[in-house]
């Protein structure tokens, strides 16, 4: 009997042993993606050697570069992140291609369109030519983006794209924003001159002065329809390789750019921008019917956009 419970623990402790490294085994594999053999193993489908019909790449053809898009919606921050991104020495993110209609039009002139940027032939003032590690643009959701999901991600996978999503936490400043760039498209502050994004404190302080009036009585909906939007956009796009930045986490920590160029793949470098932002302080200064806007929103969910300042 005792030789028989020897034999009987023995047993155990074996099958114990082979559980627990199953379960290492398993965790390592999960994580696998955000360590260091991670990055091996998704480094090959994303590096690229494009042959440019346009210019020759020299001795830079050995060079291996990167495909990726910023995904974002109007005044979410994405054109200071791309100007960011764009200060980087081997970085050409070339803007908002798919703001005009016909490269939009249907799947064969968005595909038509990408297969020019990911092959370097989109020129560009943005353009690093022969020697860019890391070659995309950025493209609004509502550009086509989201009617044509599927044969997207089926084109990032297959050509090795990466998206990067950036959006604003706080949606209310983005609807401040959003409105007061859409008066200005036609009041044009500036000297006669529409400006989506400037370069002083001087301009910055004149587009601010304009109020906008915020349909109280739509703005719970219009938030949710927002946030639909944005998980919608990162429901379609789940398959692909892609990170998730917040304009408010870039402002509040600087190592968000550090991962970014991380996910990259590129050398850390100092990034910089020359925009200045235009709306700043308390909301309560950049909403014309405030009150009525702070008595909605009061008691909800979205009660934290009132009191934030970024």
């Amino acid at each position: 009997m005792v030789c028989g419970v020897y034999i009987c623990s023995v047993c155990l402790k074996q099958i114990n042993i082979q559980n627990n490294n199953i379960n290492i085994q398993s965790i390592q594999i999960i994580e696998r993606p955000h360590h260091g053999n991670g990055v091996k193993l998704l480094e090959n489908p994303y590096r690229h050697f494009p042959n440019p019909k346009t210019f020759s790449r020299g001795e830079c053809a050995r060079n291996p570069v990167k495909f990726f898009a910023i995904l974002s919606m109007q005044r979410s921050g994405s054109g200071w992140f791309e100007s960011l991104l764009n200060s980087h020495a081997n970085v050409s993110s070339n803007g908002e291609i798919f703001s005009r209609w016909y490269r939009r039009e249907n799947i064969s002139s968005i595909v038509q369109t990408l297969d020019k940027v990911y092959n370097l032939d989109w020129l560009s003032s943005a353009s690093k030519n022969e020697c860019s590690a890391a070659v995309g643009f950025k493209w609004m959701l509502n550009q086509g983006l989201m009617d044509h999901h599927k044969e997207v991600v089926e084109y990032f996978n297959r050509r090795g794209v990466s998206a990067i999503f950036i959006f604003r936490r706080n949606l209310l400043r983005r609807m401040v924003s959003d409105l007061a760039n859409s008066y200005d498209r036609y009041a044009k502050l500036l000297n006669g001159t529409h400006k989506a994004h400037v370069h002083s404190v001087e301009e910055a302080e004149k587009l601010s002065t304009y109020k906008p009036t915020i349909n109280s009585e739509s703005l719970i909906s219009d938030l949710e329809k927002m946030e639909l939007t944005a998980a919608n956009a990162l429901a379609y796009f789940n398959s692909t390789r892609h990170m998730i930045v917040y304009y408010e986490d870039i402002i509040m920590n600087c190592t968000k750019l550090q991962d970014v160029l991380d996910f990259l793949g590129l050398p850390q470098m100092e990034l910089k921008s020359r925009q200045v932002k235009i709306h700043i302080g308390s909301l309560a200064d950049h909403i014309k019917n405030w009150d009525d806007v702070n008595r909605t929103l009061k008691g909800t969910s979205y009660e934290h956009f009132l009191y934030a300042d970024y």
